[in-house]
C-alpha cells in the first residue's frame, strides 16, 4: 500500500490517513475544519470515503455513500475500519466505522462500481445563475471550516443579524462553492462539498437553532472524467427541505459543474432543537 505523502492543501491534510493493519487506518481531526460540535461533517464523510479510496482492495469508483453521525468526534486521533463486505466482478460493498477511545462515533456504508458506457440522460437541469465571479465572496468567521470554502450566493443567504421576520424566507439556497484556495475536484472534495449547506431550519427561521446532520447519503453521478473536466472551478449547489417535523428535517441537494453536468445528489436528515 502506498502511504499518504505530506499535502499542502488544508483539505488533504484534514482527510489524510495512514495504514495501521488490514482494513484499518489512523487519522486525526484538523483544527482547520472545526464546526459547532466536532469537525465539519463533510470532511468527516470525506475522510471515511478516503479510507476506501486508498484501500488496496478497492475496485471502481464511488456510486453511493451513506454516513451516520452516531456521536461527536472529539479533537485528536481516531481510527477508521474499512471492510469490503462483498466484491463482485464490477461492484463492491463496504462497511465503514470510525472509532475514538474504542467507541464508534461514525458509521457508514459505501457502494463502488466499475462504470461501463451505456445510454445516459440527465433529467434535472441546472438552475439559471449568474457566473460565480460576478458575485461577491461571502466571508464568514463563525466556524473555522467556513474559511476553507469560497461561497458565492445567488439566493438564500442566511443573514440572522438582519432580523428578518420569520415566515418571509423559504428553505432553498442556490450558491457557487469550491475549496479555498482552489483545489482540483476529486471524489473526496465532492463528498465534502455535498455537505456545505447550512441546516435548512436556519434559513426557514432566520436564526441559529441547535441543529446537526444525523445521516447523509450521497449519490455520485460523476466519474473521474467529469471530475477532471471540472478542475478547480466552482460548482453550483442547490438545497432545500421538504418537511420539518418534531425535531427532524430532511434536505435534498444537488451539485452541478459549470457546464451543467449534474455531479452529485445528496439527501440527509438533520436534528433540530426548539
Amino acid at each position: 500500500m502506498t502511504t499518504t505523502l505530506p499535502a499542502s492543501h488544508a483539505f488533504d491534510r484534514a482527510i489524510a490517513l495512514q495504514p495501521l493493519a488490514t482494513n484499518l487506518f489512523s487519522g486525526a481531526t484538523s483544527d482547520d475544519y472545526q464546526n459547532m460540535v466536532g469537525p465539519f461533517g463533510g470532511v468527516t464523510a470525506a475522510t471515511l470515503l478516503n479510507a476506501v479510496l486508498q484501500h488496496p482492495e478497492r475496485i471502481g469508483e464511488p456510486v453511493s455513500l451513506t454516513i451516520n453521525f452516531a456521536g461527536p468526534v472529539q479533537p485528536g486521533a481516531f481510527e477508521i475500519e474499512a471492510t469490503p463486505l462483498r466484491t463482485n466482478r464490477s461492484t463492491q460493498h463496504w462497511l465503514l466505522l470510525q472509532r475514538q477511545g474504542g467507541e464508534v462515533v461514525t458509521s457508514g456504508t459505501a457502494f463502488f462500481a466499475t462504470r461501463r458506457e451505456t445510454w445516459s440522460e440527465q433529467q434535472e437541469s441546472m438552475p439559471a445563475a449568474p457566473a460565480a465571479d460576478s458575485l461577491p465572496q461571502q466571508i464568514r468567521q463563525e466556524r473555522s471550516w467556513f474559511q476553507h470554502y469560497d461561497f458565492r450566493y445567488v439566493t438564500g443567504l442566511f443573514h440572522p443579524k438582519e432580523q428578518i421576520k420569520e415566515g418571509r424566507e423559504g428553505t432553498e439556497s442556490l450558491l457557487w462553492a469550491r475549496d479555498n484556495p482552489p483545489r482540483p475536484l476529486d471524489f473526496a472534495s465532492l463528498t465534502a462539498l455535498g455537505d456545505v449547506f447550512a441546516p435548512r431550519i436556519f434559513h426557514r427561521r432566520q436564526r441559529f437553532t441547535p441543529a446537526g446532520t444525523v445521516s447523509l447519503t450521497h449519490y455520485f453521478h460523476a466519474d473521474a472524467a467529469h471530475l477532471a473536466a471540472s478542475g478547480d472551478r466552482p460548482l453550483l449547489g442547490q438545497a432545500r427541505a421538504t418537511r420539518m417535523h418534531n425535531n427532524y428535517s430532511d434536505q435534498v441537494a444537488h451539485l452541478w459543474s459549470e457546464d451543467g453536468v449534474l455531479l452529485l445528489t445528496s439527501t440527509q436528515v438533520a436534528y433540530y432543537k426548539e
